[in-house]
């Protein structure tokens, strides 16, 4: 009995802190994912209003390298489509200091040199646009952009869940409604499963080109309307049972009254 009795608290206190930590990084990586979608947001909001911030600069140095390789693989290991550009990197003085813009695209960089005067486009201090044409880089395959890419799937599901547990607790608040975790595992999955489709119908766009600024937001606000909707016919359910129980029905009546 002290073996066991022992054992118990170690094994709760260990699952406690494995839960602890699992919120924090869900946390950290949602704050990430939220941060990075306001950002992209705001700058693609500011590009098509013409709120940006002006200030003329110029070009102090001016460098440039070339970007090769596949589009794309094919059979036996990579007969994609063979794809070689020209990318560079702007250095730039203005009022409040130096800038440098990497990455900018061979149409932009092409119409620069060193020593000329342009007008710079600036969001909260990052340079957006050159002359009027776009240096942004925009959602991209850095190393959080990729993190928070790969890991979206998770992050909208555990928003979905966030979201139907919050709803249950104040249901049971309001209407003395328990709703139950194999109550709430039902909205959940169906939520989860409508937030992947529509992320992988975003994927699917964005192979053609077309990406929106606010792309996380989408299978998180699909998959918890649906999944909020299933979870309000639960609650319908369990307050029609709980209505029979009151009135005395019997348990085989309610059962057969709640499938109809």
């Amino acid at each position: 009995m002290s073996d066991t009795s022992e054992a118990e608290p170690v094994g709760s206190g260990g699952g406690r802190v494995r839960r602890a930590v699992f919120r924090l990084v869900m946390a950290a990586l949602i704050l990430l994912l939220a941060g990075r979608t306001y950002q992209e947001t705001a700058v693609a909001l500011a590009r098509s209003d013409g709120s940006l911030h002006t200030a003329a600069a110029s070009v102090t140095e001016l460098t440039s390298h070339t970007v090769s390789g596949y589009s794309g693989g094919g059979q036996a290991g990579g007969s994609g489509t063979y794809f070689t550009h020209t990318e560079y990197t702007v250095r730039l003085a203005l009022g409040e200091g130096q800038k440098r813009v990497d990455k900018v695209a061979d149409q932009v960089g092409h119409d620069l040199w060193e020593g000329k005067r342009v007008v710079l486009g600036l969001w909260h201090g990052r340079v957006v646009e050159i002359d009027g044409q776009d240096v942004w880089p925009g959602w991209h395959f850095g190393t959080l952009d990729v993190t928070l890419i790969v890991l979206t799937p998770l992050t909208t599901a555990y928003l979905i869940s966030l979201a139907v547990s919050a709803a249950a607790f104040l249901a049971g608040r309001a209407g003395r409604v328990r709703v139950s975790r194999d109550d709430r595992f039902g909205p959940c999955a169906l939520g989860a499963a409508v937030g992947m489709a529509a992320l992988l119908a975003l994927l699917v766009d964005a192979a053609f080109g077309n990406i929106l600024a606010y792309w996380p937001a989408v299978p998180v606000c699909a998959g918890t309307a649906v999944a909020l909707a299933r979870l309000s016919a639960v609650i319908r359910r369990l307050r029609r049972l709980g209505r029979l129980a009151a009135e005395g029905t019997p348990a085989g009546t309610g059962s057969a009254s709640a499938r109809a």
